[in-house]
């Protein structure tokens, strides 16, 4: 159980999520430049030392490898076009491995691979990108956590406060926000009270 899974925008924002005690965060930096994501991927790692915080890097597996970072995590597309011995190479590097899925199809590709954890959404109707798939909604999420219980399972996708019991009653362990804390107006009170949420639900 991954516990709070923070998605956050870079490293400055992981290292005071990961101060604050987040169990679980993601770097997602969005950036068309290798030389600045490759200095945010370091910098990162270095933030999160001395935390207990695991971090998973979004997309750049290989420099994920390079700054000796705990995981990664790939959505669909991003698994599609990795080669088997790309799948390999992050295994033997010892990186952990999440994928993102919507849906059942994309369930048994990600479970092709044995990831560490799968992350399944969007759970409500979200605005923070274009969605290609519509929102599965709690019954649909409680049949995927049931169906996929040998993994570790994050429920994703507009989960707010209020939304955060029916989601957790699914029986997914781990909830991952973006809004909720980066938008926040105390983002370490707010962690706070989401994983004593969750702590009190699994």
């Amino acid at each position: 159980r991954l516990g709070l899974y923070a998605v956050l925008p870079d490293a400055q924002w992981v290292g005071r999520m990961a101060r604050a005690g987040v169990p679980t965060v993601q770097l997602r930096f969005k950036s068309d430049d290798a030389a600045a994501t490759e200095r945010e991927v370091h910098a990162t790692v270095d933030a999160v030392r001395g935390t207990g915080a695991l971090l998973f890097i979004n997309d750049h597996w290989q420099t994920a490898i390079a700054a000796g970072a705990y995981g990664v995590h790939l959505g669909q597309e991003d698994l599609d076009a990795l080669a088997p011995e790309q799948v390999q190479q992050i295994r033997d590097a010892g990186l952990r491995l999440g994928v993102s899925t919507h849906g059942y199809a994309e369930m048994v590709r990600a479970d092709a691979v044995s990831p560490s954890y799968i992350a399944m959404g969007a759970v409500y109707p979200t605005t923070l990108k274009k969605m290609a798939t519509a929102p599965q909604g709690v019954a649909r999420l409680a049949a995927y956590a049931r169906l996929l219980r040998g993994y570790p399972q994050v429920g994703i996708g507009g989960i707010d406060a209020v939304r955060l019991p029916e989601v957790l009653a699914t029986g997914v362990g781990s909830v991952a926000v973006v809004r909720a804390l980066v938008a926040a107006e105390d983002p370490e009170a707010t962690a706070a009270q989401w994983m004593a949420s969750i702590a009190a639900a699994t």
